[in-house]
């Protein structure tokens, strides 16, 4: 079973999202600030991060930079999962190494189709 940790401080968007992942077959485990994602990571390695930008301490662009600096986890694919859906941010996105960008609210085919792309 395919781990999948989810990065969101909205209790509301991580029960829909969790909801979402659990019922196509995802071990999902959820986490809703920067710093408590890096602890889990080293815990549990996930298969793939599905992250928030707007977080409380570590925003997800930040975490993400870090994940993706550190040869322990830069394998891991992180899928953005944001309210801000400027080119600016998408390209903040890029930037900080993510592998894909949604906005929300998710179309969940879309979230499914693009977390079965990074974990086949």
């Amino acid at each position: 079973m395919s781990k999948v940790l989810l990065v969101e401080d909205s209790s509301v968007q991580a029960e829909k999202l969790t909801r979402c992942l659990e019922q196509q077959g995802f071990l999902v485990y959820g986490v809703t600030s920067g710093e408590e994602a890096q602890l889990r990571v080293q815990q549990q390695k996930p298969d793939l991060i599905l992250l928030d930008v707007i977080l409380p301490g570590l925003s997800g662009f930040e975490l993400c930079r870090k994940l993706k600096a550190n040869p322990a986890t830069k394998g891991i694919p992180i899928v953005i999962c944001s309210t801000k859906n400027s080119d600016v941010d998408k390209s903040w996105g890029e930037m900080s190494g993510a592998d894909a960008y949604l906005t929300k609210p998710v179309d969940e085919s879309v979230l499914v189709q693009t977390v079965n792309k990074f974990i086949s």
